[in-house]
């Protein structure tokens, strides 16, 4: 694999000429015609798409609007909830609501299926599309019955991702798929456009998830895609089949990159044909000469089975590379739990080793990564005639939809895989956010799925318990699971793939599933259960802010399931104030009693009464703040937006992984105002920070001038984000002194800056 330092030339759609003093002469002669980077650069595949859907007349300043929109239960009712309070009439495009994450019922301590009524009734009432839980996953629905070629898909979970149909799709938090709700757009500066080219052909027993990681270690760390689009051409492509090629793409989430799109060809026609809808297929290639700002080139053929241990999709290696070096490798992992983990819970991998070789514990094929038909069908071809013992080791195989798990039955792969002591599963997404298929304590799975962070897999290291997930291609689990538990390359088993044919069989949607049609009945009743919760009243932004750092993480990154776990915390998600009880619950226990108690403060303001008798601690950082600056002198209770009081939390790298928009919202409810973080893992976590009125500062490496549990002084706030400053002065009051610091704001959109006045988008849309 190669990253160019530079952009490149893609000529003909099979030669790279990188970017260079001579590069546009190089062109020009093999093409014969002139053209500049400019003109090239509008020849890639993505920013046609991107043209034909922005609505500003700018393609710097893009103005976006989807064609249609997807959401799953643990994040339709916070969207729809937000939508209705802000003036929602009916659903003005497409929009799918599936039911595979609260697909288990009565997780968490609350009743799911009342939100899949809540879903079901709104789907009716606003015209929409309602998928019952089990049926399928939000991902694989969305490949068989939305996508289309050179469409644009918003879904409010961060693997939304089509373009190996010719699909951009963008995975984001709910407020931006409220403001298309509300007939408002994405707005986004034009994105950077990476190409992926790739030769050759996977040798015998790789899988997507082995290209996928191969990718992911890669390009994570050196943020080569970040917050870009990833466009995959060259030869290479036809040698995958659509599903090989949905298994990778899907994966391109965990590079942190926008959106995804690729050539599509007459395999993808077929891929369309086979689900009933060949009008929706569109040949898509990049022209002539296309300018990519970057390139990643692949010889599909070098890679090998690959596996992505603990903590992180991008720490990958080999399988022979793993096994070569087991014990240092082991010993990293369990370095990197004291970090992850805070020395609160041992983790230890070494006892894994038996006889020189890793035993493993649970194997699961699962989810919009790998409950694809063409991985459960290798898996089962490997398999056939095993047994996966009678040990520790499990596996359990979940189809991505009941469409593939109907086909799977008819053609005997479901049995060959029971045979051997697997159980196959419905469609859920359970597995990969920690709600099935929980490991024992210090157990470690391997997973076809889509991420291995800290306690995604569902232990509580509040509660002592802890265990480990590595991702691999289903065919690695597989023969994994015929060598008993035994970790095993598939490349190092002897098969012959059966490639069976797939039929799509659209009656099972057409029997469950309700679609409206587009056409809303406003007499219909929303059902709500009791756990579903209105959003509480926010405050504007106050033309000067005292902040309390309540929470102070320096893991290199923090994901949003550390800011919000997942798990048995989804019930809740329809529940503002119960879901934040749980946030950094097992990142930082105390956050949530800090923040509250500061947050007395802000309420006692509000309600026209004395903050600093609710908040006793904080009489000598008002006295330090009125002595030093008298402009803005604070009279004891006062609630004319002159001062406000709230949290704040610092974060090396915030926001990688989920697009839960509950990872900042959990935050706003308990009285924050602020993050403040080296940078922003991904786009969508600082745009869930704005739409929720929090404002997402950046403070240079290095060492901080505050501290946990400081008070932070920012006067002018509301004047500097009116005035678009760039660059914030701060105060930290402490000893009396009020000690100077600059906080950086980074670039907002008017809107964006409006967003933030008015403290959350609700406000911003009721005016």
């Amino acid at each position: 694999m190669k990253l160019y330092d530079s952009g490149v030339y893609l000529v003909n759609g099979n030669e790279l000429v990188p970017d260079g003093a001579n590069a546009i002469e190089e062109v020009v002669k093999k093409t014969g015609a002139a053209v500049t980077k400019e003109q090239a650069a509008e020849n890639t595949i993505a920013y046609g798409i991107l043209k034909n859907h922005n609505t500003s007349g700018n393609m710097d300043k893009l103005q976006i609007k989807f064609d249609k929109l997807t959401s799953h239960d643990i994040t339709f009712v916070g969207i729809i909830q937000t939508a209705r309070a802000s003036g929602l009439e009916k659903f003005p495009i497409p929009y799918v609501l599936t039911n595979c994450h609260n697909s288990l019922c009565a997780v968490g301590g609350t009743i799911n299926e009342d939100d899949h009524m809540f879903g079901l009734t709104c789907a009716k009432k606003y015209g929409g599309v309602y998928v019952p839980p089990h049926q399928a996953v939000i991902h694989q629905f969305a490949r068989e019955m939305l996508a289309a070629g050179g469409a644009m898909i918003l879904g409010s979970d961060s693997h939304t991702r089509y373009g190996a149909l010719g699909t951009m799709a963008v995975g984001e938090g709910g407020p931006e798929l409220v403001k298309q709700l509300l007939n408002k757009t994405y707005d986004i500066d034009m994105p950077g456009v990476i190409g992926v080219y790739l030769t050759g052909t996977p040798m015998n027993g790789v899988g997507p998830q082995d290209i996928a990681l191969a990718i992911i270690g890669e390009v994570f760390d050196k943020g080569y895609v970040k917050n870009k689009v990833m466009e995959f051409v060259g030869p290479g492509v036809a040698n995958l089949s659509v599903d090989f090629r949905i298994g990778v793409d899907v994966m391109t989430t965990e590079t942190t990159c926008l959106s995804s799109i690729w050539k599509t060809d007459d395999k993808v026609k077929e891929f369309y044909a086979i689900h009933g809808r060949p009008q929706d297929y569109k040949e898509l290639n990049p022209g002539s000469v296309a300018y990519y700002d970057g390139m990643i080139e692949i010889d599909l053929s070098k890679i090998k089975p690959m596996i992505a241990m603990p903590f992180h999709p991008s720490n990958t290696y080999t399988i022979e590379e793993l096994n070569a070096n087991l014990m240092d490798i082991l010993d990293d992992c369990e370095k990197r739990a004291e970090v992850s983990f805070d020395g609160a819970v041992k983790l230890d991998l070494k006892s894994k080793v038996r006889d020189g070789k890793l035993y493993v514990d649970q194997g699961i094929i699962a989810g919009c990564a790998g409950g694809g038909f063409e991985n459960i069908c290798d898996a089962a071809d490997i398999l056939k005639g095993a047994s996966i013992g009678p040990d520790e080791f499990t596996l359990s195989v979940y189809p991505a939809s009941t469409p593939i798990y109907m086909e799977l039955v008819k053609n005997g792969a479901v049995a060959s895989l029971m045979e051997t002591g697997a159980i196959v599963k419905t469609a859920f997404c359970g597995p990969c956010f920690g709600a099935g298929d929980t490991p024992a304590n210090n157990a470690f799975s391997i997973r076809h799925s889509t991420r291995n962070f800290p306690n995604r897999e569902g232990s509580k290291v509040q509660k002592g318990q802890v265990a480990s997930v590595a991702l691999m291609d289903a065919r690695s689990i597989a023969a994994t699971a015929a060598n008993k538990g035994f970790l095993t390359a598939a490349t190092d088993v002897d098969v012959n793939f059966s490639k069976p044919k797939y039929f799509f069989d659209k009656n099972i949607y057409a029997n469950r599933v309700f679609d409206s049609k587009g056409v809303a009945d406003p007499s219909v009743e929303i059902q709500f259960g009791p756990n579903i919760k209105d959003w509480p009243a926010m405050s504007a932004l106050p033309e000067n802010m005292v902040l309390k750092v309540v929470s102070e993480i320096h893991d290199p990154v923090t994901t949003t399931d550390e800011l919000i776990p997942s798990g048995e915390t989804s019930s809740f998600r329809s529940n503002p104030l119960g879901l934040a009880e749980f946030a950094l619950s097992r990142k930082d226990p105390q956050y949530v009693g800090r923040a509250k108690e500061i947050q007395k403060a802000q309420k006692a303001l509000e309600a026209g009464n004395c903050p600093l008798e609710a908040v006793e601690e904080l009489k000598p950082v008002m006295d330090v703040i009125d002595k030093v600056f008298p402009e803005t002198k604070f009279e004891d209770n006062h609630s004319n937006g002159e001062i406000g009081f709230g949290s704040t939390i610092f974060a090396v790298k915030p926001g990688d992984g989920s697009a839960r928009e509950q990872a900042a919202s959990c935050q706003k409810v308990l009285g924050g105002w602020a993050n403040i973080a080296n940078e922003y893992a991904t786009k969508r976590y600082r745009s869930n920070l704005i739409n929720w009125g929090m404002l997402p500062f950046i403070i240079p490496e290095g060492e901080l001038p505050f501290k946990n549990l400081d008070y932070l002084y920012i006067p002018n706030i509301r004047k500097a984000v009116e005035d678009k400053q760039f660059e914030i002065t701060a105060y930290v009051i402490k000893d009396g002194k009020a000690e100077e610091f600059k906080l950086g704001l980074g670039a907002m959109t008017d809107d964006e800056r409006e967003i933030i006045l008015k403290g959350c988008l609700i406000n911003y849309y009721r005016g």
